[in-house]
């Protein structure tokens, strides 16, 4: 049972369902905003002012009935509320009711005087009853005491039925009692249908075709009598409602608007056009981008049908326009047509030499293909845009978002040149928040390129500039991508020193016993070539020392006694034995370690 009731109850809120409805109501969506109505009553139940808004709904739907029904629920606790009284006096004006209407439209005057919609109330319903059963003068009325409101609305309702009976009873095809009317007051009444009802009259003098029935069996004269005769009462309640005079004074009014904006002065077409595309900016601005296309489309539509004498800048116009439907369009996710009103921009722009509405137009067409993921197309139109860029701050952004299609197409090396020429151009106009986007993205390229020093370091500055501008969320997503990019240089570090510790292992590999005795051997051999050098180099340094110090010391050595040679013969071969030994004990250490 809970589950049932949550059900019913609409996800919103009371004002934003009453909101919704109120724009779809001038819209002409009836439908949808008494759906909206409706769920705004089920959450604020007999709210007055609801009631209203679904009366007025339901009597633009035709609905008169339930538009009735809400009219009088509205004045239910609150007799006096005007809106209520003036909802259910218009519902019985439409209805025919116009005496009743009157009597409302009174108490709304008598409360609300200066509103203006209760006397011109007041004025057609009073002209709708003189239509009706002609001036008052011709009608007299006895003032007693017991007749109520109640007894004259049913001796109205049997003088309706007395009226109904009779015009039965004289409907036939014959038409012998049918009233005259003026055929040009007629023809103003029914408008198009005239035609029609002119020739049914005509098929009426075929007695042949009257006589003949359908397959259905219904005679051909009740057919056209039924017709004529629908159209005789549409005529009647046009004429209640809109007298004729008033039609011709619309029509006249018509005429002269039509002249005035004929003759439109150029003030006024500028002034037109900057209010809408103040409009069009401003709905888009403020999350309404279905309102800002569809006004777009109607300014459109507008400035199409004006001269070029009218509007000079008739094309640039054009273009702008087509521009600011995409941008609507790509803010409602429709992409495609999206790309082709910013194609017809950058074809206007073109067809008239526009360069500025060119570089519009290219900024506009790169930002749909990068939405939705063609990156190369996207680079290609930006690339294009370049040498249109007249700014700093216009080329920081351009580079930037190039850049960033590259780093998405994995090509880092490009990405962090397009990088550093958006944090040049950012430098150069001085902007602290396009150098720290442009910084996270050249430490991001390097991050692929895995030059994790230069990119710790571009982090780092990245992070400066995102306190110096207080942006939070910046900061903490810098300070992960700072975490995780100091792990990646930490296991590269590693990494290396393991690698540099294998090629060192690998010049004295000493697995294998052959290997090792080979190795043994390539020791031994270099330590004995080495005690050769040793001995060569001191047999010659005593040369030199020989010459030097003359005939007197060769004589010494010679006299130098056996033992002493003997001695050091014996010191010489200590001093290798050493050397090998040093050598054996080197080559056992991989091995203990393995």
């Amino acid at each position: 049972m809970a589950a049932a009731a949550a059900d019913t109850v609409p996800a919103g809120t009371f004002p934003s369902f009453m909101a919704e409805g109120t724009l779809l109501c001038r819209r002409g969506e009836y439908g949808k905003a008494l759906a909206c109505f409706d769920n705004a009553l089920k959450l604020r139940a007999g709210d007055k002012h609801c009631l209203v808004a679904r009366s007025k709904c339901y009597l633009k739907l035709g609905d008169t009935e339930n538009s009735l029904k809400d009219a009088e629920a509205s004045l239910q606790n609150d007799k006096t509320f005007s809106k209520g009284l003036y909802q259910k006096a218009e519902t019985l004006y439409t209805m025919g009711d116009f005496e009743f209407a009157l009597v409302f439209y009174h108490r709304g005057y008598r409360l609300r005087p200066e509103l203006q919609k209760f006397r011109l109330g007041i004025e057609k319903s009073q002209e709708a009853i003189v239509n009706c059963i002609g001036s008052p003068s011709s009608v007299k009325l006895e003032n007693k005491e017991d007749l109520c409101f109640i007894s004259r609305q049913a001796e109205s309702k049997k003088a309706d039925q007395k009226l109904q009976t009779k015009l039965t009873k004289d409907q036939k095809w014959t038409r012998k009692r049918e009233p005259v009317r003026n055929p040009k007051t007629e023809r103003q009444l029914l408008g198009e249908l005239y035609a029609d009802k002119a020739y049914l009259e005509k098929l009426l003098k075929d007695e042949d075709l009257m006589e003949s029935s359908t397959k259905q069996g219904i005679k051909v004269a009740d057919l056209v009598l039924s017709g004529i005769s629908y159209l005789d009462t549409r005529s009647e309640f046009w004429q209640q409602q809109k007298p004729i005079y008033a039609r011709v004074r619309e029509r006249k009014l018509r005429q002269q608007r039509w002249i005035r904006d004929k003759k439109r002065k150029p003030a006024e077409v500028g002034r037109y056009i900057v209010k809408s595309m103040e409009d069009i900016d401003m709905l888009l601005t403020g999350d309404s981008p279905e309102e800002s296309c569809k006004k777009a489309e109607r300014v459109l539509k507008t400035i199409q049908g004006w001269s070029d004498d009218e509007v000079p800048n008739k094309n640039e116009l054009i273009g702008n326009l087509h521009s600011c439907i995409g941008n609507a369009q790509l803010e409602m996710g429709q992409m495609e047509a999206a790309l082709q009103s910013h194609k017809m921009d950058l074809e206007f722009a073109r067809q008239n030499d526009l360069p500025d509405a060119v570089s519009r137009a290219l900024d506009n067409i790169g930002r749909v293909y990068a939405r939705i993921g063609k990156f190369q197309q996207a680079i290609d139109t930006w690339e294009d845009k370049i040498p249109m860029a007249k700014s700093s701050l216009e080329k920081t952004w351009l580079f930037h978002e190039i850049g960033r299609c590259y780093l998405e197409l994995n090509n880092a090396e490009a990405a962090q040149n397009y990088g550093r020429k958006s944090l040049q151009s950012a430098d150069e106009e001085g902007d602290v928040e396009w150098q720290l986007h442009a910084t996270v993205l050249v430490a991001q390229a390097q991050v692929k390129l895995k030059d994790y020093r230069s990119a710790i370091m571009n982090f780092e500055k990245a992070l400066e500039k995102a306190k110096l501008i207080h942006d939070e969320a910046a900061q903490k997503a810098i300070i992960i991508a700072l975490d995780d990019v100091s792990k990646s240089f930490i296991e590269e570090l590693n990494k290396r020193r393991e690698e540099t510790t294998v090629y060192s292992l690998k010049d004295y590999d000493f697995s294998g016993e052959n290997t090792k005795d080979a190795n043994f051997e390539k020791y031994r051999e270099e330590s004995e070539q080495s005690t050769e050098n040793h001995e060569d180099g001191k047999q010659k340094e005593d040369a030199r020392n020989y010459k030097e110090e003359g005939g007197n010391e060769q004589e010494n050595k010679e006299d130098e006694s056996e033992g002493e040679k003997q001695r050091r013969g014996r010191e010489e071969e200590e001093e290798t034995n050493r050397s090998r030994t040093q050598h054996r004990t080197r080559a056992a250490r991989p091995e203990a370690a393995e």
